[in-house]
């Protein structure tokens, strides 16, 4: 099954958390919060302005992208979970 993202909305794919700190401690599942970053799978056209023109996305598939901790709706997508959120959710753009 594919998804594609109406509008401003974007497909990403969370990033694993890491299971042990700098210190060498491993964190319990129970205790880990879910990621805040992720990888771009897909993204919509874009959002139409009041005048009915096309505005473009900034992010493109591929991208490592923050967001915010409780940002958008979580799906299921062939038994794996993704988030689909709006572009004005999207806090950056990673660059390394």
């Amino acid at each position: 099954m594919k998804i594609r993202p109406l509008q401003d909305r974007v497909l990403v794919k969370r990033l694993e958390e890491t299971t042990k700190t700098a210190g060498g401690i491993i964190i319990p599942d129970t205790a880990k919060e879910k990621p805040s970053e992720g990888i771009v799978e897909a993204v919509g056209p874009g959002l139409l302005s009041p005048e009915g023109k096309l505005i473009p996305m900034n992010v493109k598939v591929g991208d490592k992208v923050l967001f915010g901790k409780w940002s958008g709706s979580e799906v299921k997508l062939n038994g794996e979970e993704r988030l689909l959120i709006k572009e004005a959710e999207i806090l950056g753009v990673v660059e390394d």
